[in-house]
């Protein structure tokens, strides 16, 4: 059978979207290709955003392949799965100007906390719950049921499955970037100074904790990793196309035994690299190492400057503000862009937390201004708040986020100044 994958053109205008807004490899889609042609499919991958491509080309596109099946991803790239933007509004498009007889399927996180409204806002058939890559191509066999986390439309309704499909990693391989337009990548992500060519890599999913602000738990959820070979295999592949950075989208990188391997293979390797992790993780021995592989940016969250307010968090950090400070300065020495993130709360004392930040920033590490976290559906911090997700969660948390920054005063320095409510961002024309 025929799949058309597609990654529309984002455009995050009045969004709460707080992401990079470049271009970054669609892993979800380019995994999927891979498992979808290895089962004897044909596929059509089109990446609206790297291409600048407009929803018409797509279509046009897409109705010369004549697809059985059109797949469109919910939120850019893997990476941002976990802060995606609130609105449908570009992938609804974009299956509507892709529309032809194909079963139209939507794969993201939007279905997979709430799919039932994420079909409705797509007018999609069929909704994929978790990661995708290895359940897509059993749609082709008809048996919908027997799929878990597939969730479809007949004339009786939605038919909805609880389960969250999770791949095995190992059953991935490498990834081959064939008829992937990559002379077209440039953006080196989390990399302010300088110039280059950068791309991304992924090692592993998922995180042992179960952060309140995280929003993972309903896919990429348990810390599985890649085989180091096959990682490796892409980063040689990207260095001989040209690249010299890439950046791991793992939601913390560091864990496992074959972190050392690994990082002793980059420093080998003419390409830098750039990582989100928890700084418990290291100590200055181990950062020392990620010096060796090139690491030139390094991010991290601390959340709060108190134990209280990291416990508060669920963060499961045991150190003490003073050690997360000493390493995070150990970083530093060897990286040269290492970053803390912080999120605010009433409990909070700003001054102190003004002041330490300024402090750290006087000495080379970047700490942000503390911003509210979203209750992203699905997350702990949005069942701690409402509950289990329903259709309207994702409206839900939109107004809770909103009323709770236009009270603090600031939105993130990356996002709108003024996001607009979810019901006009949702309905937009543009």
């Amino acid at each position: 059978m025929k799949f058309a994958l597609l990654q529309p053109h984002w455009d995050f205008a009045g969004s709460s979207y707080f992401g990079c807004r470049e271009p970054h490899f669609p892993f979800e889609l380019l995994f999927a290709r891979q498992q979808l042609e290895a089962a004897g499919h044909e596929c059509l991958l089109l990446d609206g955003h790297l291409e600048a491509m407009t929803a018409e080309e797509a279509g046009r596109r897409v109705r010369g392949f004549d697809p059985d099946f059109t797949v469109v991803t919910t939120a850019p790239t893997y990476l941002f799965w976990r802060c995606p933007q609130p609105e449908l509004r570009l992938p609804r498009q974009w299956l509507s100007a892709c529309r032809t007889r194909a079963v139209r399927v939507a794969i993201g996180p939007h279905g997979s906390a709430t799919p039932r409204a994420a079909g409705e806002k797509l007018d999609c058939d069929v909704v994929l719950r978790g990661e995708p890559e290895q359940v897509l191509p059993r749609l082709a066999g008809g048996a919908w049921a027997e799929i878990p986390g597939c969730c479809w439309r007949d004339a009786a309704g939605w038919h909805l499955d609880a389960r969250t499909a999770e791949a095995d990693l190992a059953g991935l391989g490498a990834l081959d970037f064939r008829d992937y337009p990559l002379p077209r990548r440039e953006h080196r992500h989390h990399v302010f100074s300088g110039a280059g060519r950068g791309a991304e890599l992924e090692f592993s999913r998922g995180c042992p904790w179960g952060c309140d602000f995280c929003n993972k738990t309903l896919f990429r959820n348990r810390l599985r990793h890649r085989r180091a070979e096959d990682v490796l295999a892409e980063a040689e592949a990207l260095a001989r196309a040209g690249f010299d950075y890439v950046y791991f989208i793992d939601e913390i990188f560091g864990c496992g035994k074959q972190r050392a391997v690994l990082l002793e293979a980059f420093a080998g390797l003419p390409l830098a690299i750039g990582l989100q992790t928890r700084i418990d993780l290291w100590d200055e021995e181990s950062l020392a190492a990620l010096g060796r592989a090139h690491c030139v940016s390094l991010e991290c969250g601390i959340e709060s400057i108190t134990p209280a307010g990291r416990a508060a968090w669920n963060k499961g950090c045991r150190l003490s503000t003073e050690r997360i400070a000493e390493l995070l300065l150990a970083a530093r020495r060897h990286i040269p862009w290492v970053q803390a993130n912080l999120i605010a709360d009433d409990e909070e004392d700003l001054a102190a937390t003004e002041a330490w930040r300024r402090e750290l920033i006087a000495r080379g590490v970047w700490v942000s201004r503390p911003v509210p976290a979203y209750p992203f559906p699905g997350s702990p911090l949005y069942a701690r708040l409402f509950g289990p997700p329903d259709d309207l969660a994702w409206e839900r948390a939109h107004g809770h986020y909103l009323a709770l920054n236009d009270r603090r005063g600031y939105y993130s320095d990356v996002q709108d100044s003024a996001p607009a409510p979810l019901s006009r961002l949702e309905n937009s024309a543009g």
